[in-house]
């Protein structure tokens, strides 16, 4: 039987669970980090999280614009109060998501204005 540390690729500082209050983490790196459960209230513009495990995180009253999530594991993370401009989502599942509230203006997907989608939407069931 193996050794259940030989099989964890988060062989680093344990980091979930942290509370990150008030920080300025503008331009961060997280690089092969498990931050799952981890509570973001912070500034993260132009931060990249690559190959990073946030799933059940709170983001909430925070900035990540152009952010980069690259091999994010984001399942069951709550992104409340948030700056999300000019993010980009490619190559991902977003079964079971739930977008409330939000400012789509001039946001697109597959190349379509989700306004355009909408509009389409609610001529097709009148």
């Amino acid at each position: 039987m193996s050794d259940p540390q030989e099989n964890n690729p988060f062989d680093g500082p344990r980091m979930q669970g942290i509370h990150y209050q008030r920080a300025d983490m503008s331009g961060a790196h997280f690089d092969g980090v498990n931050l799952s459960d981890a509570r973001f209230y912070a500034v993260l513009t132009n931060a990249k999280f690559t190959d990073t495990n946030l799933s059940e995180a709170v983001f909430d009253d925070i900035s990540l614009a152009g952010a980069r999530f690259n091999n994010a594991n984001l399942s069951g993370a709550v992104i409340t109060n948030a700056n999300l401009s000019r993010l980009t989502i490619r190559d991902v599942t977003l079964a079971n998501s739930h977008i409330e509230d939000a400012d789509l203006t001039g946001m697109r997907i597959n190349g379509v204005l989700v306004t355009d989608l909408f509009k389409a939407y609610e001529k097709a069931t009148a």
